[in-house]
């Protein structure tokens, strides 16, 4: 992968900030929507009295949900801030859930470009997203790291194919720079952090019995095309990488491939199972390593697993290591839940 030549002007752009347009008003069916296309039937997303059981003022967001806004508000950033590049390949996320989000929130949302790197000759591009609430509180904060993908990687034909495919509004390939570019920075003033994650009393396992070591239960995921469809709908990342065949063969992949945000979102729901309270959760990093190829004919099974890592007793919290398999490939390169128990 060649690098482009005008990554030194991409670095000095290290710091531009934006706020999304209005305000993300969290919906109780936009909740379970998501819910549903990431195959997490936690109760606290979808019933308003089992929320309230777990101390909720109503349903609340599956951890990864915070990808959805995300990805509309980074539009602008990858099309016309981070230039020199075609497009984008997702390579690592980061979610801090500083508190959980539930139905009812009023969020807004800013974006930042936080690092550029360049690591083995390729560039590492990292933009964060900040969800703030009403109270003025930061709930959750969201990274997003891609490797930016040039010309030189990229057949003419595959350009022509996926353009052709996209939905109307979308352009993933030869987007510009904004014209009579001025950098923006994040105004002066310091972020208040909300400890509503660290306050309420988790419905998690309790400290005491869980034990350095121990495996949670294997779990297998069936994906057909249909999930990846719903999913590319409900999120807005509608590449038809992850619905078209053809389009996929021409890209130089053996079939249809799994959108990597989805995969997350199931080794989220995962956890969430054995946790109960994924309010709990206070981090989830998850790095690629291979994607998920989807069938027509046989779908695919993800295999997840997991594992306690290590336990603080001072903070009763504790890391959670989740695997990911299928086809015998590990999708996740490395994946870790920080957890708060009971």
């Amino acid at each position: 992968m060649t690098a482009p030549a005008d990554t030194s002007l991409l670095e000095e752009r290290v710091g531009h900030y934006y706020q999304m347009g209005g305000t993300y008003l969290v919906g109780r069916e936009k909740l379970r929507e998501y819910a549903r296309a990431v195959q997490d039937y936690n109760p606290v997303h979808w019933d308003v009295a089992a929320a309230a059981e777990m101390g909720y003022s109503d349903v609340t967001a599956p951890l990864t949900f915070t990808s959805t806004p995300g990805m509309s508000c980074n539009r602008r950033m990858f099309e016309q801030i981070v230039v020199g590049y075609d497009t984008y390949l997702q390579t690592e996320e980061v979610f801090e859930q500083h508190r959980p989000i539930v139905a009812g929130d009023e969020l807004t949302v800013d974006v930042e470009l936080t690092s550029v790197r360049r690591t083995a000759g390729r560039d590492f591009i990292t933009v964060t997203n900040t969800f703030t609430d009403t109270a003025g509180e930061v709930v959750h904060t969201l990274h997003t790291t891609v490797v930016g993908v040039t010309s030189e990687d990229i057949n003419a034909e595959v350009k022509v194919a996926v353009q052709n495919a996209m939905m109307h509004d979308i352009n993933i390939f030869d987007v510009g720079a904004e014209d009579n570019y001025v950098k923006e920075v994040r105004p002066p003033g310091e972020l208040r952090i909300s400890d509503g994650g660290l306050t309420r009393k988790p419905g998690t396992p309790s400290f005491d019995d869980v034990q350095v070591g121990f495996e949670l239960p294997v779990h297998h995921t069936r994906l057909s095309r249909g999930d990846l469809v719903n999913y590319a709908g409900v999120s807005g990342d509608a590449n038809p990488i992850h619905w078209d065949e053809s389009i996929a063969k021409v890209a130089g992949l053996p079939d249809v491939i799994a959108h990597g945000m989805l995969t997350m979102g199931l080794g989220a729901g995962y956890a969430s199972t054995w946790l109960r309270d994924p309010g709990a959760v206070t981090r989830y990093t998850v790095r690629l390593s291979q994607p998920a190829i989807v069938s027509a004919k046989e779908g695919a099974d993800i295999e997840f697993s997991g594992r306690v890592k290590s336990l603080d007793p001072e903070t009763r919290s504790g890391v959670v290591v989740v695997a990911a398999k299928s086809a015998g490939k590990k999708i996740f390169g490395m994946a870790t839940l920080n957890v708060r128990f009971s």
